[in-house]
């Protein structure tokens, strides 16, 4: 790919002057950061004593002694691959947070009693939440688009308003205003579904400016020769200009269906039993909240990770039908 073949990999990392840089700015602020309680303490503690007690000059070897290992690491890394290096740069930066978490003393066989729980209960009910709503606002959004587009004043004032409206009030907000404010007019809602309504309504205002950004940069011939054509306004739409401007949309289409996945965990604040709802829930109940915090964390950046997968072979399957 071309951006891996502009990439300088490897002589900026081996300049002297560079890593010496590196090495200095990493002492200092190494230096300034209290290792007490981590890893990285306990494992250079016998060497240099206690950190606490050793002053600045500790903390400073501490520090000295990182920054050289990162230094080595790095050059040592710029001799690999691209994919390669992806590859151990993400191991290693797995591995820097689970030393992080490791700080925190968490009861593993707690987690290990609950995630499956969490698995089966409050991750396909966060993936039944989102589907279902990513699909509803899509097809909201492009009927808000085409309102847009649209010279009729009436469509296009709606529209705007309802982009305008829906973008500028917090989800939560949402939320709260569909699941108290229906009933109060006399349609009682259950849980799901208002969650489901809310970011719908949320997600399609946004994703909305998405398609009328995607279908208006087709250029205004393809709409003439299809007109030209005597083809109707919905077979042009699906046989022309949808087709061009979906390389377009994905890329931010799923940006937003990932960020929904995420922000449906407000809707746990109506009492749905999604994946935050049992974090709390579950953390509460024995006082394990960073175990549940934490593992629920990691369970909503593996289904990003998914998602994320999932998008980048949708766009490479666009890019190839386009060439």
């Amino acid at each position: 790919m071309l951006y891996q073949d502009t990439v300088v990999q490897g002589p900026l990392v081996r300049n002297p002057l560079f890593l010496t840089g590196v090495v200095a700015v990493l002492t200092v602020l190494f230096g300034v950061i209290d290792l007490t309680g981590t890893i990285f303490g306990d494992l250079l503690r016998p060497a240099i004593g206690e950190p606490t007690q050793s002053g600045m000059t500790g903390r400073l070897a501490v520090a000295f002694a990182l920054s050289i290992c990162l230094g080595i690491n790095i050059v040592l890394v710029s001799f690999l691959a691209f994919r390669v290096q992806m590859f151990v740069v993400w191991m290693e930066l797995l591995g820097l947070f689970l030393a992080f978490f490791y700080g925190f003393n968490l009861d593993f066989a707690f987690i290990r009693s609950k995630i499956w729980f969490m698995v089966a209960q409050g991750v396909l009910t966060t993936i039944y939440i989102s589907g279902i709503s990513i699909v509803l606002a899509s097809a909201l959004a492009l009927i808000g688009a085409i309102a847009k587009l649209s010279a009729n004043g009436f469509a296009f004032a709606i529209a705007s308003f309802y982009t305008s409206f829906f973008r500028g009030l917090p989800l939560l907000m949402q939320v709260y205003l569909i699941y108290l404010g229906m009933p109060q007019l006399g349609y009682v809602i259950d849980a799901v579904p208002a969650g489901i309504l809310a970011l719908t309504l949320c997600y399609g205002a946004y994703m909305t400016e998405i398609f009328r950004a995607g279908i208006q940069s087709i250029d205004k011939g393809q709409w003439e020769a299809s007109r030209s054509l005597g083809m109707k306004f919905g077979r042009t739409m699906r046989s022309i200009i949808l087709p061009q401007a979906l390389p377009l949309i994905i890329p931010p289409t799923g940006n937003q269906f990932i960020s929904m996945l995420k922000d449906s965990s407000l809707v746990s604040v109506i009492g749905v039993w999604e994946l935050m709802f049992l974090a709390r829930t579950l953390g509460a109940k024995d006082f394990k909240h960073m175990e549940m915090l934490i593992t629920a964390a990691l369970i909503y950046w593996v289904l990003s990770i998914v998602l994320e997968l999932i998008q980048s072979r949708i766009e490479r399957h666009y890019r190839r039908a386009s060439h």
